[in-house]
């Protein structure tokens, strides 16, 4: 199963790193990232050896991550030298057991160390899941072909125009304005 997280790690200054990522959970309890090269969030993951995933619905983060905002109020984590989202529902401090090294996205084995519920969730809109899918979409852009990206984004856009709040309507323009760029840059 994957969870579509934001993964927060830091490197040896301290420096936070915010970035929504799919966390593979296994049959074991175990949490396995698997960010590619080149990657910011291997690069502190390796040197530190922890990292902080965080549960959140607020699709925002998820979007501004991908469109340049990574300035979202943090505060200490509790059983690492790491960082939480303060706007996480809930989150897992969790270490590097192993890496199984790989070309272009390399396995990273975690363990969990120490999980904590902030609030309760209560469930996705279908405004929040074309957001979340259309950040997916805008990681991609260079990877699938933009007819399908079109395609996908005018479906996504229906659960969007019926249920969105003013959140997924701030994060799906971030999230347009990017498509609306790489079209233009493609057209050049």
């Amino acid at each position: 199963m994957i969870q579509e997280t934001i993964v927060i790690t830091q490197n040896s200054s301290g420096v936070a790193h915010i970035a929504p990522m799919g966390v593979h959970l296994s049959t074991t309890p175990e949490f396995i990232i698997l960010p590619f090269r080149p990657s910011t969030t291997l690069n502190n993951l390796l040197e530190s050896k922890t990292a902080v995933i965080n549960y959140c619905d607020d699709v925002r983060v998820f979007a501004g991550c991908l469109t340049g905002r990574r300035d979202w109020p943090l505060k200490p984590a509790e059983k690492i030298n790491g960082q939480v989202l303060t706007c996480a529902l809930a989150h897992t401090e969790v270490e590097l057991v192993r890496v199984e090294d790989d070309e272009t996205r390399p396995k990273l084995f975690c363990k969990a160390v120490h999980t904590v519920n902030h609030a309760p969730f209560k469930g996705f809109n279908r405004a929040q899941y074309s957001v979340l899918e259309t950040a997916i979409l805008i990681s991609r852009l260079n990877m699938i072909p933009l007819e399908k990206i079109q395609a996908e984004i005018d479906y996504l856009r229906i659960g969007l125009e019926k249920t969105a709040g003013d959140r997924e309507l701030e994060a799906w323009g971030w999230l347009m304005t990017v498509i609306e760029e790489h079209i233009a840059e493609a057209g050049a």
